[in-house]
């Protein structure tokens, strides 16, 4: 059977045999620019429908001072276009990851440039010497943001994590998406109940932030390392109870697994706030 778009143009013939067919296709050369233009169109709509899925991570800074946010990819995949970046209060600004993408936010406050042009923050300081980060994590205390987007739509995972301490109320909420979507949160000044040997102080002798028992003693029952590898032989502490109690939805030691974990899927985006 043959179907003509214009004669001797386009002639598709169909061949039965058995439970099979075969097709075979006889183009004019008139065709041949058109056809190739079709192909090609349609391969490009297909790459930026299907291949190019990314997630709006959009910053906002709640809180009454200028805050400098930092970002890390893990895995050793490209960082994102910026690794660090100045947000006033009130302001916000939004980054873009590809999927499949993972790693975690954070926020420096007290942040300064000395004489030598040297930038340093007194809270969850990166230590590259400037704005961006540059692949360097947060130096503890720090609260941190935890995003790990799939893809093709897939269960993404995220949470606000107190492991590394606390320096700033944080939460992480989605737009879009479907299934559980709820929003992970910690809202509570945990350094108004830090404990005095897990207390960050500034130069005026306010707590700016408060440490893990982990980074304080640096003890295997802390870090949940050695012996206490495993949930079973590393449960909460009166230390890690502190932070669980001030936001419960927030990870408050290694393997506070139960609440803090929550899921997202159909490639939402994503609404950090820092002090919600």
């Amino acid at each position: 059977m043959c179907i003509y778009t214009t004669p001797a143009q386009l002639c598709i013939l169909y061949t039965f045999r058995s439970s099979n067919y075969f097709a075979y296709l006889s183009i004019h050369p008139s065709m041949m620019k058109t056809l190739s233009l079709m192909i090609s169109g349609l391969a490009l709509a297909s790459f930026f429908l299907f291949g190019a899925q990314s997630a709006r991570i959009t910053f906002t800074n709640n809180c009454p001072n200028t805050i400098w946010p930092g970002t890390l990819t893990a895995d050793q995949k490209p960082q994102l276009s910026t690794t660090g970046f100045e947000l006033a209060s009130k302001a916000s600004t939004s980054l873009d990851a590809q999927a499949p993408w993972k790693g975690r936010f954070w926020a420096r406050t007290r942040c300064t440039t000395d004489a030598s042009g040297r930038f340093s923050c007194a809270t969850a300081d990166c230590a590259s010497g400037q704005v961006t980060c540059n692949g360097n994590g947060a130096v503890p205390p720090a609260s941190l943001v935890e995003i790990n987007i799939v893809e093709n739509g897939g269960q993404d995972f995220y949470d606000v994590s107190l492991v590394d301490g606390f320096n700033l109320p944080v939460s992480v909420s989605t737009e879009g998406g479907s299934g559980e979507c709820k929003t992970s949160s910690c809202q509570a000044n945990v350094n108004a109940v830090c404990p005095a040997e897990l207390q960050l102080k500034a130069a005026d002798g306010s707590v700016i932030a408060c440490k893990s028992a982990c980074t304080a003693f640096n003890q295997p029952q802390y870090c949940c390392t050695g012996a206490f590898d495993k949930p079973e032989t590393c449960p909460p502490t009166n230390y890690s109870m502190i932070f669980e109690n001030q936001c419960p939805q927030a990870y408050s030691y290694a393997y506070d697994d139960v609440n803090s974990t929550f899921t997202c899927s159909g490639a939402p985006n994503y609404v950090i706030t820092f002090c919600p």
